[in-house]
């Protein structure tokens, strides 16, 4: 047999959780096809991968990429890390299905997609009602994506959020009955087009309004399809024990699998309710399935409006900054900011803003500059801002951390869009995770912090393929999609950090995608085998 690519001499990790074996790799046609000794055979590329580690393509189980791999699709932060598919419609928002007067989170509203729109000018995409971007169901996104041809893969979730407010509006209130119906309609056309699951973002408006009732309903809808439920919950703090019941209710009640997002306990008053959380997650699984994900960092990332009491957040954008910029309610809301312990703002981190004196500063050094205290300083921002101010928030143990990550139905997943130090998303100031999550996790593991390597490689491959129902990944098997990496554990390294985020990881010596060669020799190259993972 002759094979397009021969991987020879590897350590193979095959994404099992079993220790290394060795063995070649023969991939044709996009797939691995045969596994063992190809000594004889031959290729028309043969990659040498002695004293490497070879392991399927690792899959981030939380991504905000939906738009950006359509605008930036080498995937550059995220291919330098070794990840070849990413879950994306997280938290309750997601590129597709548009509707009504929705708009899109503001890191994704402020970009441009009219060369995108110019260069699917042949192909009959719909504008959706913001006229931003040239897609609107789930179906046009996937012609997107394909035109576009990203590094790497994609799958995609429909956010709550995103299907509420494009029918119900942003006011803090139930659906009403034919609200529902459409909601239910559009659910299920996004499901028939390809989607594969709903996730909730609880904490932001709408959702953080909507009763429990209809995210239920909406999830048995998921259910029929055999599709999952993820959540980022109501709280992950005071109200941590009470939002995980809720996602078991949730979850329980509907027949949906559940995954719950980015799993933490923010304060440090909350980080002793981390073994309680831990408790009422394992007593659950007896029941129902139920994974989660983790990024390797203490600290979270959101808009910094997201401190706002939650009167202030509903109605849209629109309503915010009206909010804001009538003397008397911004008056209130200094109030209530003012209520905030001694030391609260000092482990808040401005992130992507228009000022880039600003970025990557902590508030109180701000405030400093700025001449104003820290909640004026916050409101000064934000509101100059168009509430596109990015926030990183220092608010998780480090032993929790680790604690987390080793729990063994938590997979990897970065929380953040892919980037690149080039090109149209390399100006924001993104949280580190972007560009190190998958590396710093691996790098821990190989250095005996975390989980044993092939756990540690699992957690990243076949734990979340399994998760997410991604059919043939997360493994090196035959027969399987040929996402394949080779790593060099000794370079295998993070070089982003919070001051200086935009700077790719070491390590990854080859990277395939669908057998594209897009990493070789640890440079990226012109090839690009992404393709849209639909649910099947």
């Amino acid at each position: 047999m002759e094979f397009d690519i021969k991987i020879m001499n590897g350590n193979i990790l095959d994404g099992s959780g079993k220790t290394a074996t060795h063995c070649d790799i023969g991939i044709k046609n996009n797939r691995i096809t045969k596994m063992g000794d190809l000594s004889d055979a031959k290729a028309e590329k043969n990659v040498d991968a002695t004293g490497l580690t070879v392991s399927p393509g690792f899959i981030d189980a939380h991504s905000h990429s939906d738009t950006y791999l359509l605008l930036e699709p080498s995937a550059a932060s995220k291919v330098y890390q070794g990840i070849t598919t990413e879950i994306c419609g997280n938290c309750g928002a997601s590129a597709a299905p548009l509707n009504g007067g929705y708009k899109m989170p503001s890191d994704w509203l402020d970009k441009d997609y009219s060369a995108i729109r110019d260069k699917f000018h042949t192909f009959k995409c719909v504008k959706s009602a913001q006229h931003i971007a040239p897609w609107q169901t789930v179906s046009d996104y996937r012609a997107c994506y394909s035109l576009s041809k990203p590094a790497i893969n994609a799958a995609l979730l429909v956010g709550h959020n995103t299907l509420h407010a494009g029918i119900c509006g942003y006011e803090p209130r139930a659906a009403t009955a034919d609200e529902m119906k459409k909601m239910f309609q559009t659910l299920e056309q996004a499901l028939d087009e390809g989607a594969i699951g709903l996730s909730s973002g609880l904490a932001y408006p709408p959702g953080s309004a909507v009763p429990r009732e209809e995210i239920i309903e909406l999830a048995k809808v998921v259910a029929q399809y055999d599709g999952l439920y993820t959540t980022h919950m109501r709280s992950e703090s005071g109200g941590l024990l009470e939002a995980i019941d809720e996602a078991i209710d949730i979850a329980e009640r509907s027949g949906a699998k559940l995954q719950i997002s980015h799993l933490k306990a923010s304060g440090s008053d909350n980080w002793n309710k981390i073994d309680a959380a831990f408790g009422r997650i394992r007593a659950a699984q007896s029941r129902m399935q139920i994974g989660s994900d983790r990024y390797p960092y203490t600290a979270g990332c959101t808009d910094l409006d997201i401190v706002l009491p939650l009167w202030a957040t509903y109605g849209g954008r629109d309503a915010i900054l009206e909010r804001l910029r009538t003397s008397n309610v911004r008056k209130k809301l200094r109030n209530e900011l003012m209520e905030h312990p001694d030391g609260y703002w000092d482990n808040v981190m401005v992130g992507s803003t228009q000022y880039e004196e600003f970025k990557g500063k902590y508030l109180p050094e701000v405030a400093v500059t700025l001449n104003l205290n820290e909640v004026d300083a916050l409101l000064k921002l934000i509101d100059e801002d168009d509430l596109k101010t990015g926030g990183i928030f220092f608010s998780m143990s480090d032993d929790n951390l680790w604690r987390v990550l080793a729990e063994p139905y938590v997979s990897i997943g970065s929380d953040g869009s892919m980037r690149a130090p080039w090109g149209p998303l390399s100006h924001d100031h993104p949280h580190p995770r972007a560009y190190g999550s998958h590396t710093k996790f691996l790098r821990a593991a190989l250095d005996g912090k975390t989980v044993p390597l092939p756990e540690a490689i699992h957690k990243m491959t076949g734990l979340p393929a399994e998760q997410f129902n991604l059919k043939n990944r997360g493994l090196l098997k035959e027969g399987y999609a040929a996402d394949i990496l080779i790593f060099d554990p000794d370079r295998i390294k993070e070089n982003t950090t919070y001051a200086d985020p935009h700077q790719l990881s070491e390590g990854m010596v080859h990277v395939f995608v669908n057998g594209f060669h897009c990493l070789e020799d640890g440079k990226h190259t012109e090839l690009r085998g992404g393709t849209f993972l639909a649910r099947k």
